[in-house]
């Protein structure tokens, strides 16, 4: 069955976790990333600060790092330092342009949230960047579930349909 189908099917069918998992297990990364970037973006969706923060609390040293050094060297590390009243300017040492899995587990899910919200008004872009990010670990994107799946999934049809 074609990727194409297996989205149309959920999608007519009434979208279900079994579906989404099928889909981002099949679908190519660009795809997958456009998907996920709509469903950050859309107002049909909690914010992007909110879904950012459950999918960091469900991610492990190394992701939680990876999530926030994409955002890092999108808005830089000032820019970044300086968001949610510092907080990453806490862990990270002077002159530091990455974060480490280490300083990252030191964050809270709310941190992060404010972190990423705040990111998100400095640079709408960073819903393309949480996409790519997330394209790249699809087991952690299954924990989105409802809307924001069924959003993901349209898109990706859209995309599909339009190439």
């Amino acid at each position: 069955m074609s990727l194409l189908d297996m989205l149309s099917q959920a999608i007519s069918g009434g979208s279900t976790p079994q579906h989404f998992d099928q889909v981002t297990q099949n679908a190519p990364n660009d795809i997958l990333a456009k998907g996920l970037s709509a469903a950050f973006g859309s107002s049909q969706t909690p914010d992007i600060g909110v879904m950012a923060s459950q999918l960091f609390g469900q991610s492990n040293g190394p992701q939680q790092a990876g999530m926030l050094n994409q955002l890092i060297k999108s808005l830089g590390p000032v820019v970044m330092a300086g968001l949610a009243g510092g907080v990453l300017k806490k862990v990270m040492t002077p002159g530091q342009t990455q974060i480490t899995p280490e300083q990252a587990q030191q964050l809270s899910p709310q941190q992060v949230q404010d972190v990423v919200s705040q990111a998100n008004q400095a640079h709408p872009g960073v819903a393309d960047q949480l996409g790519e990010f997330y394209a790249q670990h699809r087991g952690l994107v299954n924990t989105l579930g409802g809307i924001a799946a069924s959003i993901a999934m349209m898109k990706m049809k859209d995309h599909l349909s339009d190439n």
